[in-house]
């Protein structure tokens, strides 16, 4: 028997994904893979089993990584308002090459039935949720909408869009979530402290560290 090679599957499928982002998908074979990761066909296969089975640890990895973002943006909450803004916080992060990478596996997505049924549930499991008949679940869905819409345009080229200008955009669409539980209670707390200060006693609002009336009168 011949030794069994020691095979990193990450380095075969980030292998995989320069094929499809440099030479389209169809050139996606396990004997292209193999040539890039200088490995035999049946180290591939051993990792995969089939070319179906590489392209689904391939979608896999993409979900769970952007799933993670979304994660590390989000406090640990029932709010469904702030899962929407981990999605728009951690889409708004994503950098130029990582648009590409993107186009690449959504197109991917698209050729098969299994893969857009995944596509499905993860857009319902993060707008279910919402209770659309606030009004703070209406400004959540249509963040998560202008936001998914405006990576869409960019990622597949439809729309070109400088990092300035995407980060602009991510500001304004920032803007309309509704602030989450956390968020409120702190506003709340402000609030209550300006009143408790009493007539006379108003507090006069700073921007870096020089009030705005001294600013006027200087």
């Amino acid at each position: 028997m011949g030794r069994q090679q020691n095979i990193d599957r990450d380095e075969v499928l980030d292998a995989a994904e320069q094929i499809v982002l440099t030479q389209g998908a169809a050139e996606l074979t396990m004997d292209a893979v193999a040539r890039a990761v200088g490995i035999t066909k049946g180290g591939v296969q051993y990792c995969f089993g089939t070319k179906q089975g590489m392209i689904d640890a391939m979608v896999e990895r993409w979900c769970c990584q952007f799933q993670g973002e979304i994660d590390e943006r989000t406090r640990p909450t029932s709010d469904p308002v702030a899962a929407i803004r981990g999605y728009v916080e951690a889409t708004a992060s994503i950098t130029r090459p990582s648009h590409a990478r993107a186009a690449g596996l959504m197109a991917m997505l698209l050729q098969s039935p299994e893969h857009l049924e995944l596509a499905r549930r993860w857009y319902r499991e993060h707008l279910q949720p919402l209770d659309l008949g606030t009004p703070e679940g209406r400004q959540a869905r249509i963040a998560f909408m202008a936001m998914e819409g405006a990576f869409v345009l960019r990622s597949f080229g439809f729309m070109h869009m400088e990092d300035a200008e995407w980060a602009e955009l991510y500001e304004e669409i920032k803007e309309t979530l509704p602030a989450v539980a956390g968020d409120k209670g702190r506003r709340a707390k402000s609030s209550r402290s300006v009143k408790e200060s009493g007539p006379g006693k108003r507090r006069v609002p700073r921007e870096n560290g020089v009030s705005s009336l001294s600013r006027k009168r200087g």
